[in-house]
């Protein structure tokens, strides 16, 4: 009984530190980041100030959390591909990426790459969920033949993984003016050509 009490607690616990996470994101769509209060996000978020201040420290702190929305966007949104075939997988996780960070917006991106290159932290975590999918996918193209030899699943996606997330860096840059997807994807079937057997 006590057990079910403290898993129902940390599911709601998960469940409000999402919502502030969706409604701050949300928000910095539609007005920059800088201009979005802390009272803006807890009432998109149906949730207290002080529900607030339980799971960050300050609106800031919430960037620390951008790659985390990132993972799991990618994971609820890979749901209907989990069955499908390796490249297939792969390429929708590219795409899914490419989303997430034209729906955030180069600026709110931006604010999450300068507040890592201060502090890496588990944005470098090589038990990421996005980095995890991208090297499982290639593991099924590895034993299935179809990934060359000559290169490990694990320090290839790797490669992908610093790749395109200089690909997203070059679209900031670029102030968003083009659509991130069609770059990724061309950048893709590059890769998919070098790298197969």
């Amino acid at each position: 009984m006590d057990t079910d009490y403290q898993a129902r607690r940390r599911s709601q616990a998960e469940a409000t530190r999402r919502a502030i996470l969706d409604a701050a994101g949300a928000l910095s769509r539609q007005t920059p980041f800088s201009k979005v209060s802390i009272r803006d996000i807890c009432q998109a978020a149906g949730v207290t100030t002080g529900a607030f201040y339980h799971h960050f420290s300050s609106k800031e702190d919430l960037l620390n959390q951008g790659f985390s929305s990132l993972d799991s966007f990618i994971e609820k949104s890979l749901v209907p591909y989990q069955n499908a075939p390796p490249l297939e997988r792969l390429e929708a996780l590219l795409r899914l990426y490419a989303q997430f960070m034209e729906e955030q917006g180069w600026e709110t991106i931006s604010l999450y790459y300068r507040r890592r290159l201060t502090d890496p932290g588990a944005s470098l975590s090589s038990q990421r969920y996005t980095l995890q999918a991208m090297e499982d996918c290639l593991t099924a193209l590895s034993q299935q033949g179809v990934l060359s030899s000559s290169y490990a699943p694990a320090w290839t996606a790797n490669f992908f993984f610093r790749h395109f997330r200089g690909t997203v860096i070059d679209w900031i840059l670029h102030r968003g003016s083009y659509s991130l997807w069609p770059k990724l994807a061309q950048d893709y079937q590059l890769f998919e050509r070098a790298f197969r057997a």
